[in-house]
């Protein structure tokens, strides 16, 4: 049993939308998390930031994605949401969840999201 459990990546179309979840309840059964985040890496290049959710509300979107996904978190289930409108070929990836609990991070083991145009 893994501590993060993603699903939702495939393959769309240019223009089409994908809806990604992390599941951590068994991270978050026993620890605080503070904060969750999507990153994501395409063939070639760093691991980049997509966008995070805080325990406090707060949300911090890379200026990639801004107005086209969505982050969410559902604290009581230690769940998080990455809705993923308008998708562009450069938003192909592979997706990873992060939860950090502040002392450790954890990763997801990733979840393809491919755009075809």
């Amino acid at each position: 049993q893994v501590p993060l459990v993603e699903s939702g990546g495939g393959l769309v179309q240019t223009g089409g939308s994908l809806k990604l979840s992390c599941g951590a309840s068994r991270i978050g059964i026993n620890f605080n998390i503070n904060a969750m985040a999507y990153y994501r890496q395409a063939p070639g290049k760093a691991r980049e930031l997509v966008a995070a959710a805080f325990n406090d509300g707060r949300t911090n979107y890379a200026d990639f994605v801004k107005g086209r996904f969505t982050i969410s978190r559902d604290n009581l289930q230690n769940t998080m949401y990455l809705q993923m409108n308008s998708l562009q070929p450069e938003d192909t990836a592979v997706y990873y969840c992060n939860a950090d609990l502040g002392w450790k991070n954890y990763w997801g083991k990733g979840t393809l999201v491919t755009v075809s145009s």
